[in-house]
């Protein structure tokens, strides 16, 4: 089950963006109580992320319309409030708050 309220990156092992900014998800995790993750084909991935959804039926990713991943949305109330697709180091700062957040990764990958 999705979280009504917060972040959600639809991510899978297979995408190169994704293995990119694993330690990304996995400080998201860390600091954002609101936060999930939810992988197209891997449950277990990311690795020490705890809740990952599993989403190898894509599911989710058909209901909120995934086409590329990394996807980042911000949930408020149920709907969505905000969507970056790929990884974008800056976007995803902004959205997030965190201003360290993919501090030594490469500014942008896209999805």
């Amino acid at each position: 089950m999705l979280k009504p309220d917060g972040l959600i990156v639809f991510s899978k092992r297979a995408c190169p963006a994704c293995t990119l900014i694993e330690p990304v998800m996995q400080q998201m995790a860390g600091m954002l109580p609101s936060f999930q993750v939810v992988s197209q084909d891997d449950p277990k991935f990311p690795s020490r992320v705890a809740g990952v959804v599993d989403d190898r039926e894509l599911d989710h990713s058909w209901l909120n319309n995934i086409e590329f991943t990394p996807t980042l949305i911000r949930f408020e109330g149920g709907r969505e409030a905000e969507r970056i697709v790929g990884w974008d180091r800056d976007a995803w700062r902004k959205l997030t708050g965190i201003g360290d957040l993919g501090e030594g990764l490469r500014a942008f990958q896209p999805g």
